[in-house]
């Protein structure tokens, strides 16, 4: 092999040694991605890795946000409307105001419209990291939904700040009229845009019976909504989420049984590769980035890195508290009104969620390197260096500290998705058994079929009435297993048979594949 050949192969090994530590330490992979990167990056020999933005908020972030959306409750996000807006509206606001006012009074020689870029650039959570660390820790789904929610609709505000500090930055005039009405314009024609190719989609797929053709769809509809909004001058981020819920909330009438049993292990692989990706190059950045720093000592620089981070961190916790506070106490004011505080508990979790990561890197690196007048713009190395920081913080502080606080704070899930899934299954199982009622007259079914199909399904009702009603009953869970236990040797006993049949040269491939297939379909059913 020569040299680039053993460094791509070096990184992928790097990269899956990383994520089997994961998952054996149970760390959030983000966290240890980002780490080896750093590490990596300093290794003599390894060539210099250079993040293009266009790249990540081109080519990867479109997927990771629609899938997040696709597979997002649009119940609960109406349900989660209020604290979401003030997190994802309000929140970036004042990050921005509070970031650029601190980096401007603190760091030396950064004006105000690169102070207020560097607090644009900070200012929102990252969907990734979000998404990737919460879903391996057991928290109520509210709090998830806030969380995710926020990191979903926070980009799009972030970055029309991040704009409007950009032309400030590089030709020295600033209009709060202009950037109102730009935020207005850019989240309106993204909805619309996203609304608009989700009812194309629909409507495309409706008309389509075929797993593979329906999951190609499925990946380039992020890339349809995405791309035309971001051409237009529109928010691609809030088009492609549009999009993703859209299409979420209608899925169960667009696609097939077989289209649906692949297209959530397509999504999580396809999404985790991509996370992997990305967490490994933004670790592969920081020697780049210092390169162009040479003029700074190193204690300055830890100094700036921390003040910027300590900032984002506290403002987060100071606004989470103060608002949840606030807001129900001003109600208490009115007459008719009683609103009570949300438990300061799951305001600590929100409060310390506030990871950032590759869309605050990609928007920094984004920032052209001169002015209008084409002198160059000396703060772009440092408010890079200060993003940077500000990712590793908040991933490692918290990131890390987050499967610890969460026992700390008495939190667990609050079982409210287990009841839904045992009524929905009693329900469902009940609705079974009138189907069955009415079809029992028809001439094709026969009435020892239909008994021992309506003793099924009262069993499974009863089973999972008593789930829904008083919680597992021990009877039936206790037979529920014995029998699950024996299906699973059933199953493990065709597969041996299938095996051997093959290995005999009895049957082709083929063949066993298909067996096989019907087999784990039916093993996936088993909860054992």
């Amino acid at each position: 092999m020569n040299g680039a050949e053993l460094t791509i192969w070096g990184i992928l090994v790097a990269v899956a040694a990383l994520l089997v530590v994961a998952y054996r330490t149970r760390l959030p992979y983000p966290i240890l991605l980002v780490l080896g990167g750093l590490a990596i990056g300093f290794v003599p020999g390894v060539p210099r890795v250079r993040l293009n933005p266009d790249l990540v908020l081109l080519v990867l972030l479109p997927p990771l946000l629609y899938s997040a959306a696709f597979f997002s409750s649009l119940r609960d996000l109406r349900e989660s409307v209020a604290p979401i807006s003030a997190l994802a509206i309000g929140l970036v606001l004042i990050t921005t105001l509070v970031v650029g006012a601190v980096a401007h009074l603190l760091i030396d020689d950064l004006s105000w419209a690169a102070s207020f870029t560097l607090g644009a650039v900070v200012s929102p959570t990252d969907p990734v990291a979000a998404t990737s660390i919460l879903d391996r820790l057991h928290v109520p789904r509210r709090v998830v939904t806030i969380v995710e929610g926020e990191s979903l609709v926070n980009d799009a505000l972030a970055l029309v700040l991040y704009k409007v500090a950009l032309i400030a930055v590089t030709s020295g005039t600033f209009s709060l009229l202009d950037a109102g009405g730009r935020f207005l314009l850019n989240a309106a024609g993204g909805i619309a845009i996203g609304l608009a190719v989700g009812w194309i989609v629909a409507e495309v797929r409706r008309r389509i019976d075929d797993p593979p053709t329906e999951m190609t769809i499925s990946i380039v509809t992020a890339y349809l909504a995405y791309l035309p909004a971001q051409k237009l001058g529109v928010s691609g981020v809030l088009a492609a989420v549009t999009a993703g819920i859209w299409l979420g909330w209608n899925a169960p009438w667009l696609a097939s049984p077989s289209t649906r049993l692949q297209t959530l292990p397509v999504w999580q692989i396809l999404v985790f590769l991509v996370n992997a990706a990305l967490f490994m190059l933004l670790g592969l950045q920081l020697r780049q980035i210092l390169d162009n720093l040479s003029g700074f000592s190193a204690l300055t620089l830890i100094g700036y890195g921390a003040l910027v981070s300590g900032v984002v961190i506290v403002t987060r916790i100071v606004w989470v508290f103060g608002l949840s506070y606030a807001a129900p106490a001003a109600l208490r004011l009115l007459p008719g009104h009683d609103a009570s505080s949300p438990p300061w508990r799951s305001l600590v979790l929100i409060s310390w969620t506030g990871m950032r990561g590759a869309v605050s890197l990609a928007a920094a690196l984004a920032i052209p390197l001169s002015l209008d007048d084409g002198s160059v713009f000396q703060a772009r190395a440092l408010i890079i260096f200060l993003t940077f920081c500000v990712i590793l913080a908040t991933l490692l502080l918290q990131g890390l500290t987050l499967p610890l606080l969460i026992p700390m704070l008495g939190i667990e899930e609050d079982g409210t998705s287990d009841r839904e899934e045992a009524k929905a299954r009693m329900l469902a199982a009940q609705a079974a058994i009138e189907r069955i009622d009415e079809l029992q007259t028809e001439d094709w079914v026969r009435d020892e079929t239909a008994d021992r199909a309506r003793r099924l399904m009262e069993y499974r009702a009863r089973r999972f009435r008593s789930r829904y009603v008083d919680g597992p009953d021990g009877a039936f869970e206790e037979r529920s297993i014995a029998y699950q236990r024996l299906e699973r040797e059933i199953l493990e006993a065709q597969r041996r048979a299938v095996l051997d049949l093959r290995n005999e040269g009895r049957i082709s491939d083929e063949v066993m594949h298909r067996i096989e297939r019907d087999l784990d379909l039916e093993d996936t059913r088993l909860e054992i």
